[in-house]
């Protein structure tokens, strides 16, 4: 596994991380404790050391789940990153809460549901601008990591354009950027990318698999059932992913080559990249996920070294 330093952060974490999205229901398949035991289990044989989570996935259950684990393991062998901003009511139903008292209360059912006294990287989880710029939100959490219940904070954008918020980074402590980046989205390169590395923030890259489309897994005109989110895709867009998965595949895709492996080593060539945070089902996703770092370079701005 190769590491990398989280920007000015200077956390030592593993360029392929575990999303957790999927713990929380939403993408075809419900998750109980035994099977997110057997995948954290092996993301930690394999050398991963980065959960990422939210407190909407489900109401705070991937917190819950992943609390559930750590419970049992050394807690300072990984690093924890969660959201605030959202309140889960039931599959792809959520309001949006951004007051301090609110996102306040949120962190300490986070704290609680992961089983923790600390989260390593707490981020701003897809707002607006207008919920952004309030003062007051980040002076509460200002104060909550005096407190040592925060180590370090981080923002989620919710848009490839949202270049305030990260422009903006520095200003109020954000450290991160968490942003939507694989082969069929590239526009964080135009402007996000550039504004992290002149800030040195670190960057995840979440849905680097495309939500699936880059795993391979799927022909053109496949049908997503209701119960998984990408039913609720525009469909038009679904046909013009596949097919232009298929022609990645057939033009770019090294033949000898596992797809989603190819799809996460694309994203950690970026200078700008950290890691990588792909949602896994089953064991055997992470150690195919983690392959990725045999391709991925080693020589990047934020390698880590070893002191």
């Amino acid at each position: 596994m190769l590491y990398r330093r989280l920007g000015q952060t200077n956390l030592k974490v593993s360029v392929i991380g575990v999303g957790t999205y999927q713990f929380g229901g939403e993408w075809g398949q419900t998750f109980n404790q035994q099977e997110v035991d057997a995948i954290l289990d092996r993301a930690q044989e394999v050398g991963i050391n980065l959960i990422d989570t939210a407190e909407c996935y489900g109401d705070h259950l991937a917190e819950q789940l992943v609390g559930n684990y750590l419970a049992r393991h050394r807690r300072e062998d990984f690093v924890i990153a969660t959201k605030f901003g959202h309140r889960f009511h039931g599959l792809f139903d959520r309001t949006q809460e951004w007051a301090p008292e609110q996102v306040l209360a949120q962190l300490e059912a986070s704290l609680q549901a992961l089983q923790t006294d600390y989260i390593d990287l707490y981020q701003f989880h897809s707002g607006a601008d207008e919920m952004f710029d309030n003062d007051d939100l980040w002076t509460m959490l200002d104060k909550q990591m005096k407190a040592g219940k925060i180590r370090h904070l981080g923002t989620s954008i919710s848009k490839n354009d949202q270049i305030h918020q990260t422009a903006s980074s520095t200003k109020v402590g954000s450290q991160t950027i968490q942003v939507v980046y694989n082969r069929l989205d590239r526009s964080p390169e135009e402007q996000i990318f550039p504004s992290c590395i002149e800030q040195d923030l670190g960057v995840l890259a979440r849905v680097p698999l495309a939500s699936g489309y880059l795993s391979g897994k799927y022909a053109p005109g496949t049908v997503f059932g209701d119960n998984d989110v990408r039913h609720r895709h525009d469909q038009e867009l679904v046909a013009r992913r596949l097919q232009e998965v298929h022609a990645i595949r057939e033009n770019e895709v090294p033949t000898d080559m596992n797809m989603a492996t190819w799809a996460l080593a694309w994203c950690l060539k970026h200078p700008a990249v950290t890691a990588v945070i792909p949602g896994c089902k089953s064991p055997a996703q992470v150690e195919a996920n983690s392959i990725a770092t045999n391709y991925a370079p080693s020589s990047h701005p934020q390698a880590w070294k070893d002191k």
